[in-house]
C-alpha cells in the first residue's frame, strides 16, 4: 500500500436510510441528482431520485411497477434525453423518462428475473444505442430500444445446460462498427462475444460464481477487464493481446475476505477502481502497467500479455452488511454513490484522485 500521507480518502459525504432493497445506484448524466432503483418489503418496485445540495440529499421515491427493479443504466439514451432503462424481475425492460415517470418502451425480455444490464451509444460509446442484458434464464440479449425485438440472442447451444447469467457489460465500442459484449455466470464462466461478427471470441472459467465484469472503458478499444467474484477473489485480464493457447493474461488479487460483489473503474482514470465486499467494505486500487506489455512466449514464441501490478491504495469497512451497488459520477471525479442491504444509501468522497 502507498504511504498513508499520499493515499486517496474514502470520505463519507452523505448517510441517508431508505425503506426499499436499493438493488442499483446510477448518477444522472451531468447533473448533481442519481437514481436509487430496487424492491420494497411488498415485492413492489420502486425508484428514488435524489439531488445533492449544499451537503444534503434530497429523496423522494416513486413507485412505478408492479414487481421489483434489479438494474438500471443511462448508456443507451442520448444525454439530451437522460432516460433510464430499466431491468425488471418479472423479465421486462422497460425505458423511462425521468422527467415525467412514465415509460417510453417496454419489452418482455426475458422469461423471469433480469440480473443485469448495461447501455451503450447514448452517453458514452459510438454506433447505434444499445442494452445488453442477462437473465436467471441462462440467455444474453442485445437491444436497441428503437424496436421491439432483441438484435442479438446469446445462448448456449441447446443441448447444453444453461446457467445464471449474474453479470454483462459492453466494451470495445471505439467506432460505429465495432463493439463486444462480455458476460460473467454462477458457475464461474466468462464469456466475450464479438458483436460486428456475432460469434463467441473467448471464454474462460474463473473458479468462482461472476458477480461483476467490466471493461476499464467502453469507448476504446478493449485494454483491461475486470471480473469479481464469490470466495473473496477478483481478476484483472490484459485484454490487448490474446496468446492463441493460453488465452489473455491476468492477476488474481484477495479482497474483503468476503463476496466481491462489484467492481467499478473510474471514469476519469481507467486505472483506479473500487470494489465493494459482501462486509461492507470498500476498496480502491491503482493499476500500474509493465514495462513492455507483450513478449514472446518460451514454448511457441507467440506474442503473450505482460500483466502489470494492483495496488491496494485504502480500504474500509463502512456498513455492517454487504454493499451491492455503486456508482462513480461521470462529471466530478472521486464523487460515488453506495446502495447497501442495511437499508441505506452513502455518498462518498474519494480524495485525491487528480494526483494519481
Amino acid at each position: 500500500m502507498m504511504n498513508s500521507t499520499n493515499a486517496p480518502q474514502l470520505i463519507e459525504h452523505i448517510k441517508h436510510d431508505i425503506t426499499f432493497t436499493p438493488n442499483d445506484t446510477k448518477f444522472i448524466p451531468r447533473s448533481a441528482r442519481f437514481i436509487a432503483c430496487g424492491v420494497t418489503p411488498s415485492g413492489k418496485g420502486i425508484i428514488g431520485i435524489a439531488e445533492l445540495c449544499k451537503g444534503n440529499l434530497d429523496f423522494t421515491h416513486k413507485s412505478i411497477s408492479e414487481v421489483g427493479i434489479k438494474c438500471a443504466t443511462f448508456g443507451a439514451s442520448p444525454i439530451e434525453n437522460r432516460n433510464v432503462a430499466l431491468g425488471h424481475y418479472d423479465g421486462e425492460l422497460s425505458m423511462l423518462s425521468l422527467e415525467e415517470m412514465k415509460k417510453t418502451w417496454t419489452v418482455k425480455a426475458h422469461d423471469s428475473l433480469i440480473n443485469c444490464s448495461d447501455g451503450i451509444g447514448g452517453t458514452i460509446g459510438s454506433g447505434a444505442p444499445e442494452i445488453v442484458t442477462g437473465g436467471r434464464d441462462g440467455i444474453v440479449k442485445v437491444w436497441d430500444p428503437r424496436v421491439d425485438y432483441p438484435v442479438m440472442n446469446l445462448e448456449p447451444e441447446s443441448n447444453a445446460s444453461r446457467r445464471d447469467c449474474w453479470t454483462v457489460c459492453f466494451g470495445n465500442s471505439y467506432n460505429d462498427n465495432e463493439r463486444s459484449v462480455a458476460a460473467g455466470y454462477d458457475n464461474g464462466d466468462v464469456k466475450v462475444f464479438d458483436l460486428r461478427t456475432k460469434r463467441e471470441v473467448w471464454t474462460t472459467n474463473a473458479k468462482n460464481g461472476v458477480t461483476g465484469i467490466e471493461f476499464d472503458r467502453r469507448d476504446i478499444e478493449m485494454n483491461k477487464l475486470l471480473v469479481t467474484t464469490l470466495e473473496s477473489k477478483f481478476q484483472c485480464y490484459d485484454m490487448r493481446t490474446m496468446h492463441p493457447q493460453f488465452g489473455y493474461s491476468h492477476l488474481e488479487e484477495k479482497a474483503h475476505r468476503s463476496t466481491v460483489w462489484l467492481g467499478k473503474h473510474m471514469p476519469q482514470n481507467r486505472d483506479i477502481f473500487a470494489t465493494l465486499g459482501g462486509n461492507g467494505g470498500f476498496n480502491i486500487y491503482k493499476y500500474n502497467y509493465p514495462l513492455n506489455r507483450v513478449e514472446k512466449h518460451n514454448d511457441d514464441g507467440a506474442p503473450i500479455g505482460v500483466m502489470g501490478s494492483i495496488e491496494l491504495l485504502n480500504s474500509r469497512v463502512i456498513s455492517t452488511q454487504p454493499i451491492v451497488s455503486f456508482d462513480w459520477s461521470p462529471d466530478r471525479a472521486g464523487l460515488a454513490v453506495l446502495g447497501s442491504l442495511d437499508q441505506s444509501i452513502r455518498v462518498y468522497i474519494v480524495s485525491k484522485v487528480d494526483s494519481l
